[in-house]
């Protein structure tokens, strides 16, 4: 207690050096801690639409597909097994069927998946429910992104061509029934939802398909011949992998900050050191020891923590409650990153997170002030009741 109070009356005595020492320190605090967070809301909210838009409880795929070799495309589909069948009857999976083609916009030539879908699957949020058509034309519904690319409305039609499994070229019209938005870019840009039957029609595929979503509430159901089963581990890896090198920018900051106040609370001791050489020696020829001298020294430079923590929450706590609730506006162009970024990502905070924050400064904090108050050891008390340092 007689170390904590006399390290409360230095600090307090030290005026503009303390609170300057312990506002760089807050702003550590409240730096990581958003930082974190808004990675935090990132994660949750990328890993939520991804599963609810995308792969549901995770996706067979037809064992030569492959996302990212356009080439395998043409031979990446194969009939559905009966247990298969029986899985897609009973609502526990939906298939998809991919191609390649080409539309036609106002004149223009784009490539374009072309991707068949059951208009009456509930599994993902694509709204597939507008693909019920009776009327002979063939519906298609397109995300956001491909419609300003095409600069195509609901209600247009355009034209699209496409290769059967004989390699025969064939087009048609297509009618533009309707436009949705969505944060998850690999359901949007590029692509052509049109009814599953009709594109198995069209490109001579019967009973076929290339990827198998399964319910979010089933996920794996057992081992189907011909396909393979991604996880949803395997499937979100890449938004992980940004997730993890965005963490460490954040955490090269949270250095930066950190490495600034350590410096001024290791320049503040061995200053204070220095100018207080007859208070420590009249306290060691009073009776302290040297190692209580230390230890006083230790407390006073880990008290900056304390008192940072505290300032960072009078400040930091309504700032950070504020930017949960208002979340933050990433700015334009962000959406054709590739990833699954939503326009506002809303920060998520914990208490582990905050702790483990506090846990970090302090300790460092205390660490910082105890490497100049060694020097303490090495005083002789007459020698330093006269003003010298060893």
């Amino acid at each position: 207690m007689l170390a904590i109070k006399l390290a409360w009356r230095n600090l307090i005595g030290a005026r503009l050096r303390t609170f300057l020492n312990v506002f760089v320190l807050s702003l550590a605090f409240v730096v990581i801690i958003w930082f974190k967070g808004v990675l935090n809301g990132w994660n949750d909210q990328a890993r939520r639409d991804t599963i609810a838009w995308q792969i549901g409880g995770g996706q067979y795929w037809q064992e030569n597909y492959d996302p990212y070799d356009p080439f395998t495309i043409d031979d990446s589909h194969a009939p559905l097994p009966e247990p298969a069948q029986e899985a897609v009857r009973k609502g526990l999976l939906t298939p998809l069927l991919i191609s390649q083609g080409n539309i036609y916009p106002h004149g223009r030539i784009q490539s374009i998946t072309l991707r068949g879908v059951d208009p009456h699957q509930t599994i993902i949020e694509l709204p597939t429910h507008y693909l019920k058509s009776e009327d002979g034309e063939i519906p298609a519904i397109i995300g956001k992104r491909a419609a300003d690319n095409g600069k195509l409305n609901v209600g247009d039609y355009v034209i699209i061509r496409w290769r059967d499994v004989n390699g025969t070229f064939d087009a048609d019209e297509v009618k533009i029934v309707h436009i949705f938005k969505t944060d998850v870019q690999a359901m949007d840009a590029g692509i052509v939802w049109i009814p599953l039957e009709r594109h198995r029609e069209m490109v001579r595929m019967p009973n076929e398909a290339t990827i198998l979503i399964t319910a979010p509430e089933s996920g794996f159901i057992g081992e189907i011949p011909g396909w393979e089963f991604k996880n949803h581990d395997f499937l979100m890896s890449e938004i992980q992998e940004m997730i993890k090198t965005k963490s460490i920018a954040g955490y090269l900051y949270f250095i930066i900050l950190m490495s600034l106040a350590m410096l001024a609370i290791f320049d503040t001791q061995v200053l204070s050191i220095f100018r207080r050489q007859k208070e420590i020696g009249t306290h060691i020829a009073l009776g302290m020891t040297q190692r209580q001298v230390i230890a006083l020294f230790t407390v006073e430079g880990a008290m900056h923590a304390v008192l940072a923590a505290i300032l960072a929450a009078l400040y930091g706590f309504p700032l950070l409650a504020l930017q949960a609730k208002v979340g933050w506006s990433m700015p334009a162009g962000t959406d054709d990153f590739g990833l699954t970024l939503a326009e506002t990502i809303y920060p998520k905070y914990s208490l582990g997170l905050v702790v483990g924050t506090t846990l970090i400064v302090l300790i460092t904090t205390t660490i910082v002030s105890y490497l100049p108050a060694r020097r303490i050891a090495k005083m002789e008390p007459t020698e330093a009741i006269r003003g010298k340092i060893q």
